[in-house]
């Protein structure tokens, strides 16, 4: 008989000889033991683990001769020696139909297949179809699929295996039962290849089993078909081959992962030249820098679980959910934990995320051995990195990063005191020397509290507990506290209002002078606040007579104008992606040239973008000199009018004769 590789050799024939499925395999034997057969089944997973097989064990199972529960078949599983499982499991049963859709996807084979369906099995009791990659099957042919597989015959069962389930139509997967299946685990797959290797003859040591097992990732026929390849190429000793890992990793194209063990050594030593040195022993010996990238970032996933799984370098804490986590040997378990030991959590994390990012541009990008080494040393320079909350925490928690010097207060006796000889400590007045350049709170800190009128010498009352014996509740009154502030002495009918004001549990001990009204320099512009609106008539004005600046004339005609300081504020009603376009270079021009023949030319003009406080009524448009609106507003029936109705002109129709 002709040579077959291990994976047809030993491909399972019983639903308990297949491996790391047991969800799928334990509910498909109960329903062949109730006779809960479904007419349509999808087997979904990665590739390698199963979903073929188990769809011709569940084919040998429905057209076994045997009937469950006869001394030739005790259970569910089928009988393998009546005619209908050996012609299954040699592929030439004649009611078994197994098709390819990557071959057969369009709609006429699906309508050969339909038309087919109708007629009943030649000789056993159920015509199944096998659809292995169904996925590929196109919309057409699977619309056309859709009324047989909703109301099929009683002897008809489809099969659907697939390794993207999303792309089947919900009509269809919605008319099936869908089992996914799982990724075979590393003991499943080690244990299979072991029992493999000893049947097989060969000598294969537990550091090999376990490379063939992770190089696997999963699948079970992806193992299979490396171990074969690497028993072709194994030496033979007394008529045995003999596996090792330094073989098969070099038939793999794989660098041993203690490589990458010394890279992080260097890369915790912040040691840049022995990083490179490695890097460049590797791509001289022939490995390809995607292959190197994708190795590195595997063995970081298994360094961060590590150190998430609180694994010892000793190997200690590998078993329970660390080994569900950690689909690698023992070995290499010890070593992900020795370097997951020199970094933290989030330094780990971060080297994963570069490496990703490296080994996702090694795809498309020309010189991938610069890309690898620039990689590489950049796990370098992250270790040299400050986290932005260390940094963070350096900086004071206050709101601006000053202390406030307190007020100056002076003692006098409580008018309510529990003891006579309660006093106030006096604090001395600390002058700030050191003030920013501009201060955001500048504007509140000029503002006039309450109703107090402008000019007026109020005085601000702050109060202060009682210091005594015997604890009494104390209520402080807000101030606005003067640096270098005056003290004066407290008059009996302010002390009266005072306290009535505070409460019975205070006592005012001070009185301290406003501020003094600020005097203007002689840089700061002479500009008072009605001139907001004037400087805005003659920027709209010298906007309207210019060609082409309509837009921006109406734009800041609707917005509204502040002089804040030694700048025009204009908050205007365009967004921030707007605002360039409306008001473009050419018009900030001309409204630059405005100011300046306004006599405002010092100010610095502000654009800001949004909505301004305006959802007030548009105000009117400011007429153009020598226009028809202009005339008309300079006709004396015309201000009376709007003097006696508060009337607004909205529209002016022209009827002179042009001529």
């Amino acid at each position: 008989m002709a040579y077959q590789v291990l994976a047809r050799k030993y491909r399972p024939q019983r639903f308990a000889d297949v491996a790391g499925q047991d969800h799928v395999t334990v509910t498909l034997m109960n329903a062949l033991t109730q006779q809960r057969i479904a007419h349509g089944y999808i087997f979904s997973g990665h590739r390698g683990i199963g979903k073929t097989t188990i769809a011709r064990i569940l084919a040998m199972a429905l057209n076994c001769r045997n009937a469950i529960g006869t001394a030739q078949r005790p259970t569910a599983e089928p009988c393998e020696v009546c005619e209908s499982c050996t012609e299954i499991r040699a592929g030439n049963a004649v009611d078994v139909i197994e098709i390819d859709a990557a071959t057969n996807r369009g709609i006429d084979e699906i309508r050969e297949l339909r038309d087919a369906a109708r007629y009943r099995p030649a000789r056993d009791k159920y015509k199944i179809y096998i659809l292995d990659e169904a996925h590929q099957i196109t919309d057409a042919a699977f619309n056309a699929l859709l009324k047989t597989l909703e109301e099929p015959p009683d002897h008809i069962v489809f099969m659907m295996a697939t390794t993207q389930p999303e792309d089947i139509p919900q009509t269809v997967r919605s008319r099936c039962q869908h089992f996914s299946f799982h990724a075979v685990k590393l003991v499943d797959i080690l244990g299979e290849i072991r029992g493999i290797a000893e049947r097989e003859g060969v000598d294969a040591d537990e550091a090999a089993l376990a490379l063939l097992a992770e190089a696997g990732d999963g699948s079970m026929r992806d193992a299979l078909s490396i171990m074969d390849q690497a028993i072709a190429s194994a030496p033979v000793q007394d008529g045995r081959p003999v596996l090792n890992a330094s073989q098969i990793r070099e038939l793999m194209g794989s660098v041993p992962n203690a490589v990458f063990e010394k890279i992080l050594e260097a890369v915790d030593g912040n040691r840049s030249a022995e990083v490179i040195t490695i890097a460049n022993q590797l791509l001289d010996a022939g490995n390809s820098p995607a292959q190197l990238a994708r190795q590195c970032v595997r063995y970081l996933r298994n360094c961060v679980i590590a150190k998430i799984a609180n694994i010892g370098v000793d190997g200690a804490g590998t078993d329970g959910v660390a080994a569900e986590l950690l689909q690698i040997s023992a070995d290499e378990q010890r070593r992900a934990a020795r370097s997951a030991a020199l970094f933290g959590e989030e330094e780990l994390t971060r080297f994963l995320q570069v490496m990703l990012r490296t080994f996702d541009e090694l795809g498309y990008r020309q010189e991938q051995r610069f890309h690898f080494e620039l990689g590489l040393l950049k796990l370098v320079h992250l270790r040299r990195l400050l986290p932005v909350e260390e940094v963070l925490s350096q900086f004071p928690s206050g709101g601006s990063g000053q202390t406030r010097p307190k007020a100056a207060v002076t003692t006098q006796p409580a008018a309510r005191s529990v003891s006579s000889t309660s006093t106030a400590a006096v604090a001395p007045v600390v002058p700030v020397s050191t003030k920013p350049a501009f201060s955001p709170f500048e504007a509140d800190k000029n503002k006039r509290r309450f109703d107090e009128p402008a000019g007026s010498a109020a005085p601000v009352f702050v109060s202060a507990p009682v210091r005594a014996e015997v604890p009494t509740p104390a209520f402080v009154a807000p101030a606005r506290v003067v640096d270098a502030a005056p003290v004066v002495d407290l008059q009996p009918s302010v002390v009266a209002v005072a306290t009535e004001l505070l409460g019975m549990g205070s006592t005012v001990t001070a009185v301290l002078e406003p501020e003094a009204t600020p005097v203007k320099t002689a840089n700061e512009p002479a500009v008072s606040s009605q001139s907001g609106e004037a400087l805005q008539r003659a920027a709209v004005e010298a906007l309207t007579n210019a060609k082409g600046q309509d837009s921006a004339a109406d734009a800041l005609d609707e917005a509204e104008w502040v002089i804040d300081g030694n700048e025009v504020r204009v908050q205007t009603g365009v967004s921030k992606t707007m605002l360039p376009m409306v008001v473009n270079p050419e018009a900030e021009k001309i409204v630059k040239a405005a100011l300046r023949e306004a006599g405002a030319g010092a100010l610095k003009l502000v654009l800001l973008p949004g909505s301004a406080a305006s959802a007030a009524a548009k105000k009117p448009r400011a007429a153009k000199s020598g226009s028809a609106q202009a005339k008309a507003l300079e006709h004396p029936v015309v201000q009376q009018a709007q003097k006696l109705f508060q009337a607004e002109i909205r529209t002016v129709i022209d009827l002179r004769d042009n001529d």
